[in-house]
């Protein structure tokens, strides 16, 4: 049970280092909008800048034929899961930062850890008999909590957006929300703990990079060559964000994936996403911290995260409980 606490509270600490650098595409996105790039460049070229980078990792751990032969096993499953995990997973973003403000793309975003737990059913258990998975209702009602904790952040600033600027930066960011934990649920699936989390983020993104070539070009055909301020920045989102949170972050989420109650305390992780949001834009883009409700909005997150730690070391609890057998 110790053992069970101590990994627990390991894959809450991946998750929320991999919030920490997944902040970073919130608060560069943001800045890239002000100056005027265009969200499709800011999109492909975060993949395209990812691809070297994971080449050379997993190269330099002599891993990457591992991944060809996987893929050749099952292209149709690796096209269309990377396509949804990672394509319509930062192109709405990314389409939501170009017309929404930071704070309310960052916000919607955690809509997230609610919708990995309402995608339970779409997956089964693993053994000999296969059956679907539940949605766990008090891991829905701890994140609930959450949820609401980033409501009270964002209300602060909503009654200054017009309809459609609700309309452009919520509806693209809750198709995200969806896609993100449905993609890399369903490729762990695909795997079977094949790959590790490297292997497995290089593989979708050569698997979505036609996609990418695809949006690129018709950027340079609509908007023209990116500006070298915006080349840089979705330098920077690709090494943090790209290679170093997403890879945190599918670790985080493999370590959980036979444990529905856990793996959805790890995507709630994401949560605190918000918070290095607002710490990054006060200090780059000299936005004002949260007052008043937001505040209460950041103890409600804070006080949902330690809630969930302490179910799951229930539910752990309950497993390992020795059953004694009838005499």
């Amino acid at each position: 049970m110790y053992l069970k606490g101590v990994l627990l509270i390991k894959e809450l600490t991946i998750g929320i280092i991999s919030s920490m650098f997944f902040a970073v595409t919130f608060i560069l996105n943001r800045s890239m909008e002000l100056a005027g790039g265009s969200w499709m460049w800011s999109s492909s070229l975060r993949f395209l800048f990812m691809l070297p980078f994971l080449f050379l990792i997993v190269g330099l751990r002599k891993n990457i034929n591992q991944v060809w032969i996987e893929m050749r096993k099952k292209p149709y499953e690796w096209l269309t899961w990377s396509f949804v995990g990672f394509v319509l997973f930062y192109g709405p973003l990314t389409y939501a930062a170009a017309y929404g403000p930071g704070w309310l793309v960052a916000g919607t975003w955690q809509f997230t850890i609610v919708a990995g737990i309402l995608l339970a059913p779409l997956f089964f258990t693993s053994g000999p008999v296969r059956r679907r998975h539940t949605i766990q209702k008090r891991a829905l009602a701890i994140s609930s909590i959450i949820l609401i904790g980033v409501m009270f952040i964002q209300q602060e600033n909503a009654g200054g957006l017009s309809l459609s600027e609700m309309i452009t930066g919520v509806l693209p960011v809750i198709v995200a929300a969806f896609a993100y934990p449905l993609g890399n649920r369903k490729m762990m699936e695909v795997c079977g703990g094949k790959l590790d989390p490297f292997q497995r983020v290089l593989g979708m993104t050569i698997a979505s990079t036609p996609f990418w070539l695809i949006l690129g070009s018709y950027a340079l055909f609509k908007v023209g060559v990116p500006s070298t301020g915006q080349v840089t920045q979705s330098f920077i989102v690709a090494v943090c964000s790209g290679v170093i949170a997403t890879s945190l972050f599918f670790l985080a989420t493999n370590m959980a994936r036979h444990h529905p109650g856990k793996l959805a305390a790890v995507e709630a992780t994401q949560s605190t996403q918000i918070l290095f949001v607002i710490m990054g834009e006060a200090a780059i883009l000299s936005v004002p911290l949260p007052s008043g409700f937001a505040l209460l909005g950041i103890i409600l997150i804070i006080a949902g995260m330690i809630v969930h730690t302490v179910n799951v070391k229930k539910m752990n609890a309950g497993v390992v409980k020795p059953v004694k057998s009838a005499s």
